[in-house]
């Protein structure tokens, strides 16, 4: 089969290369699933580069974690009617050689879900990691229906699929931050009904008029930029999941938070408990049932370019990075 793969970390240009490596074959309880699309997400292109590091005992790895296709095969103890069914892929790479850049993968077969016929492989192949990661910081303190949700980075991967699964959670309101109108716009076309600049020298009090009572939950890309918006913006009781920390480590002024009782909460997909990934998956397949998630802005790329794919991410790119594979 055709697949991008990598020897060694480093820069993408530097150690991706793309050609020919065996088909896999699925063992027990796994499925081959022909890729469609390979998405993309910062922690293929972190994995890849060494800034976080996940090795395996194979002598290659395929990068990228998510992806959609069809399912061609399966193992032993795996019900032979899923040949043939469309899935989405979660988590494909981790501590394995077969992520999704490849014509073909082999995952566990809880890691390929059933994706309805309505939805395109493109909306299975940017799932995946943002989906899961942002059910896990909007869910795993209790339900929020009614609540204040504030979603900082609402334009972004997680934050737009945190927004959609907000919404579709019965969020009483939903407010992101963003950095620009063009982001602006994507926020609010994924069901925010308020958007500040976090880079305003009002946006504390900006936040507080789109959520005069506080914030109940809040979805965190940056804590250590973000923290002393987040406390301010606050309502008794909230929870603040930070998923990523892209900037320094955050300081803490402990008093503010304790007075509010306010909990801080962290968030690794690959760490997750495996209830809370069972949940995750189950209710995100509801909601795409729902047709409450939406296919995202896409760049496309081909299984050749993988390499510019990882950099698009990389340099942060607006919208969904997917490499087109079939």
């Amino acid at each position: 089969m055709l697949a991008a793969r990598y020897e060694q970390t480093g820069p993408a240009h530097d150690v991706i290369v793309v050609g020919e490596v065996e088909t896999p074959e699925p063992g027990p309880g796994e499925v081959r699933v022909r890729v469609a699309v390979s998405g993309v997400n910062p922690t293929d292109w972190k994995t890849r580069s060494g800034t976080t590091p996940r090795p395996t005992d194979a002598p290659f790895q395929i990068p990228n974690q998510d992806g959609a296709g069809t399912i061609d095969a399966v193992g032993d103890g795996v019900d032979p009617a899923r040949e043939g069914e469309r899935v989405w892929i979660w988590l494909a790479a981790a501590g394995r050689p077969w992520g999704t850049a490849a014509e073909y993968t082999v995952v566990p077969a809880e890691r390929a879900v059933p994706l309805p016929d309505r939805a395109s492989f493109e909306l299975g192949a940017s799932l995946g990691v943002p989906a899961l990661t942002a059910h896990r910081c909007l869910l795993a303190d209790g339900p929020i229906q009614g609540a204040t949700v504030l979603v900082a980075g609402g334009a972004g991967a997680v934050g737009r699929t945190a927004i959609e699964l907000a919404r579709w959670a019965g969020a009483g309101r939903v407010v992101a931050t963003v950095s620009s109108e063009e982001k602006a716009a994507i926020a609010r076309a994924a069901g925010a009904e308020a958007t500040v600049d976090y880079k305003a020298p009002n946006a504390l009090e900006r936040l507080k008029e789109a959520a005069p009572d506080g914030v109940d939950r809040i979805v965190e890309l940056s804590l250590g930029h973000n923290l002393a918006l987040d406390v301010g913006a606050a309502a008794p009781d909230c929870v603040i999941s930070s998923y990523a920390n892209e900037g320094p480590n955050p300081e803490l002024e402990v008093r503010p938070l304790m007075t509010a009782n306010i909990s801080l909460r962290f968030v690794l997909l690959y760490t997750m408990p495996r209830a809370a990934i069972e949940q995750a998956v189950a209710d995100v397949s509801r909601a795409l049932a729902d047709a409450a998630l939406t296919e995202p802005a896409l760049h496309h790329f081909a299984l050749e370019q993988t390499a510019d794919a990882h950099d698009a991410v990389e340099q942060g790119a607006v919208g969904k990075v997917v490499i087109d594979v079939a």
